[in-house]
């Protein structure tokens, strides 16, 4: 029996970077959501302002 626990626990590999992610954003809730719509919120205005910059101006 003892060789068969050794054999288990040498094959159970450790969380990927991506599980240990989502698990601390299950974990930390609301905090997570709200920093993510702020930087949501906060990309769309730096495309915004880049395309109103950098808008050609064609005369009619």
């Amino acid at each position: 029996m003892q060789n068969q626990n050794e054999n288990f626990e040498k094959k159970v590999s450790p969380p990927s970077f991506i599980k240990l992610a989502m698990r601390n954003m299950v974990r930390k809730g609301s905090k997570s959501v709200s920093h993510f719509s702020i930087t949501f919120l906060v990309l769309i205005a730096i495309l915004i302002l880049l395309a109103t910059i950098g808008k050609p101006n064609i005369p009619l």
